[in-house]
């Protein structure tokens, strides 16, 4: 799924937290939902249902964002950065900036959210039974109607039937759901083929997606309720990520022997490591009006990038003569392998942020640049193909 603009909540492990608009619709829909449920299981003033009610639904988002920090820590452990956690209209989605390389990497990431929704409704279980009989924790847990409890109670009760619908719902094996990604590596380790792993579940996906979305639309036939459409709404987004994993998959199949090396520049314009920034926009910037460019030692091994933009803004300050090394941006995540496959390079975050990456070899010596029309030449046949 795209991501979405949102706004900041909070930074966690220093991974920020988002949350787009719709969250608060969301937010707003659950407190007014769990006030009446609450008011009639706890037998006691609007205010109380109220306040527990809020509790509920927080406690609900905050189930969401452990179980994508499940995901981003796992994902950390395993080297693969995390621009960010967003939570929006049907739950939260950890973004990272590399997809798995391995199917070890891809089963780790995919069982750690789930692995967490789990051992939150078993805490949830553990204090229910503490403070309640098991039979009334049930009562609460599964949200039956005609009895009352206490608020404390209510509310464990309430998050641990969430985390338990979560950790099911989840597990199915249907990509973009965990289990689908479960699913996917398992296939991926088993057969070696990461395409056809994305394939199959990406259509099960789809499948799911058409069971979920004919439930949606009998429940809205038979009564008209919101929570129908939601669920006709919930369908549609699972088909569509599905739909964008089956294409994927396809496509991965077609141009899975083409490298880097097939389709790259082989003799980019560079900037040597020692040239200043006055050389560096007379030269290269005003010459061949390109917003970047990469920076060698005479070795030519690549040290980073530089952007127009920053020599522009160093000249107009007053800085010519500095070196163009005190102005690189060697973090700039535009380096890749020379033998990297075509699909990973389409999941590189340098390509979407400067148009291009720098191919360099194992002793990270510059090879050629790929940029993005390049990418795009190299897809076009296979495209045509699907």
């Amino acid at each position: 799924m795209p991501r979405r603009s949102n706004l900041q909540l909070a930074r966690i492990f220093g991974i920020r937290v988002g949350v787009s608009y719709s969250w608060f619709f969301v937010l707003f829909f659950l407190i007014y939902y769990l006030s009446e449920y609450f008011h009639e299981v706890l037998g006691g003033s609007q205010s109380t249902a109220y306040v527990i009610a809020v509790a509920g639904s927080l406690g609900y988002f905050a189930s969401l964002v452990l179980h994508e920090l499940g995901h981003a820590l796992a994902a950390r452990r395993q080297g693969i950065p995390i621009a960010g956690i967003d939570l929006w209209f049907f739950g939260g989605l950890s973004q990272m900036r590399r997809e798995p390389q391995t199917a070890g990497e891809e089963l780790k990431i995919a069982a750690a959210g789930p692995a967490v929704t789990l051992a939150l409704f078993v805490i949830c279980l553990l204090i229910g039974t503490l403070i309640a009989s098991s039979g009334q924790f049930t009562n609460v847990a599964l949200t039956k109607e005609g009895f009352t409890t206490t608020p404390a109670l209510a509310l464990i009760g309430w998050l641990g039937f969430i985390n338990a619908l979560l950790f099911i719902f989840n597990i199915i094996p249907a990509f973009p759901l965990d289990g689908g990604r479960i699913a996917r590596a398992i296939i991926w380790w088993r057969t070696g083929d990461r395409n056809r792993a994305t394939l199959a579940t990406g259509r099960s996906g789809q499948g799911f997606a058409i069971v979920v979305g004919a439930f949606g639309l009998f429940e809205f036939a038979h009564g008209g309720s919101l929570f129908a459409l939601l669920t006709m709404m919930l369908a549609f987004f699972l088909y569509q990520a599905a739909g964008a994993a089956v294409v994927q998959g396809a496509l991965g199949r077609r141009i899975q022997h083409v490298t880097v090396a097939d389709i790259m520049d082989r003799e980019p314009v560079t900037i040597p490591a020692d040239a200043t920034l006055l050389d560096a926009q007379e030269q290269f910037f005003l010459r061949y009006r390109w917003p970047w460019f990469a920076v060698v030692d005479p070795a030519r091994h690549f040290l980073g990038v530089v952007r127009q933009q920053r020599i522009e803004s160093e000249i107009a300050a007053g800085r010519p003569a500095l070196s163009i090394i005190d102005v690189l941006e060697a973090d700039m995540p535009v380096r890749i392998g020379e033998e990297a496959p075509l699909e990973t390079l389409l999941g590189s975050e340098g390509l979407g942020r400067l148009g291009a990456m720098v191919a360099v070899d194992s002793e990270g010596v510059l090879q050629g640049v790929v940029t993005l029309a390049q990418v795009r030449q190299a897809l076009r046949p296979a495209r045509q193909a699907t």
